[in-house]
Order: structure tokens, then C-alpha cells, then sequence
């Protein structure tokens, strides 16, 4: 159990924080950068509107 606590927990954070970072950092290299805010323009159909507007939620 010593040996999970010092050797093989420690690399799991690390090896998990590694590709929490590249994942963040991969959005330098897409094309759209995503850095572009979001858009916010009105919906132009009534059925998308309908959709978000009204809730799928169901209390039975």
C-alpha cells in the first residue's frame, strides 16, 4: 500500500493533469481559435424557439 501511495498515485495525478493541459492547449491549434465570442443573434425559426423555450421535463 506504501508503495501506491508514493509512487503510483502521484504519477496518476500527474499523467491526469498532462492531458487535462494539452486538451485545454489543443484550442490554440483548431482553425476557429475559439476565441471568438459567442454569437447572439435572435432565432429565426419558431419551432428552435419553441424548443428552448419549453422545458422536456416531466414530473409523473
Amino acid at each position: 500500500m506504501q508503495i501506491f501511495r508514493q509512487y503510483i498515485a502521484p504519477f496518476i495525478v500527474v499523467v491526469i493533469f498532462l492531458l487535462a493541459m494539452v486538451a485545454v492547449s489543443a484550442r490554440i491549434f483548431l482553425p476557429g481559435d475559439l476565441a471568438a465570442p459567442a454569437p447572439t443573434e435572435e432565432l429565426s425559426y419558431p419551432q428552435e424557439e419553441a424548443m428552448l423555450s419549453t422545458p422536456n421535463v416531466h414530473f409523473w
